[in-house]
């Protein structure tokens, strides 16, 4: 057993920091993410993506200048603290420099584009409102009043709807495909704008739902677009990444 910290006479070791984390739920994302940083490291290794020796120094010496150790004496008090060596330290920096390479190669302006030219539809974004009632009658005669004064929805979905969202009249704003339940993203991403939509039963019945769409939004390679596609290349590159390793949580 490792000790790492005391209370006193009491001693808290690796085992009781492990158990810790596992119980409080934490163990797995960082369990997890540990093993998504080691996968990107040993691809990059295995195609020579590797940090130069300048490379590496700048980031050790950014490192150090974010923690305020100016001196190579403090860096080195600074990590016999923690137990770790200059070895150490230094393949942590190299390791964070081909991941980052790696991941770069993986997200490059060019992977996103062509990602976004294969996928862009689902990548459209509708503006929505909705009204949420307890009955079907109720949905029905607010539809059937709301088809002969469409202007009203802000106003009736502030008076009448049971969601949070009636003190902004109903609006649940700009979503992509994929936020809203499938059988009722269907219908709202084939309307027109302005177009009425329901009334749609919750999951038990109790409730009972209507949508209007406000707007729509052609997919555009923006910002926003542009992290989620890096998101998604990420997500699977890595996952072919572990098809190529035995990975197993102990």
């Amino acid at each position: 057993m490792t000790e790492i910290a005391r209370i006193d006479e009491e001693i808290i070791t690796t085992e009781d920091f492990i158990r810790t984390l596992k119980l409080s739920g934490q163990f797995g994302a960082l369990l997890d993410q540990m093993v998504r940083d080691r996968l990107a490291v040993h691809a990059a290794k295995r195609q020579g993506v590797v940090p130069s020796p300048d490379e590496i120094q700048e980031r050790a010496d950014q490192f150090r200048r974010v923690l305020g150790l100016h001196r190579a004496a403090d860096t080195n008090r600074y990590l016999d603290a923690l137990g770790i060596s200059l070895d150490e330290f230094e393949a942590f920096v190299t390791d964070g420099l081909c991941q980052e390479k790696m991941l770069a190669q993986v997200c490059s302006d060019r992977a996103v584009d062509d990602y976004f030219q294969m996928h862009s539809p689902k990548f459209d974004s509708v503006e929505v409102r909705h009204i949420l009632l307890d009955s079907e009658s109720k949905a029905r005669e607010m539809l059937s009043f709301l088809k002969e004064d469409p202007d009203s929805f802000g106003d009736m979905a502030h008076e009448h709807s049971l969601a949070d969202t009636r003190q902004n009249g109903g609006m649940i704003g700009r979503v992509l495909r994929g936020a809203l339940r499938s059988d009722i993203e269907a219908k709202v991403f084939n309307a027109a704008s302005g177009e009425l939509l329901g009334p749609f039963p919750s999951a038990d019945g109790a409730l009972f739902e209507i949508f209007c769409v406000s707007n729509r939004h052609p997919a555009t390679l923006d910002a926003d677009t542009g992290a989620e596609v890096r998101r998604l290349l990420r997500e699977q590159w890595l996952g072919a990444r572990a098809q190529e390793h035995v990975v197993e949580a102990r």
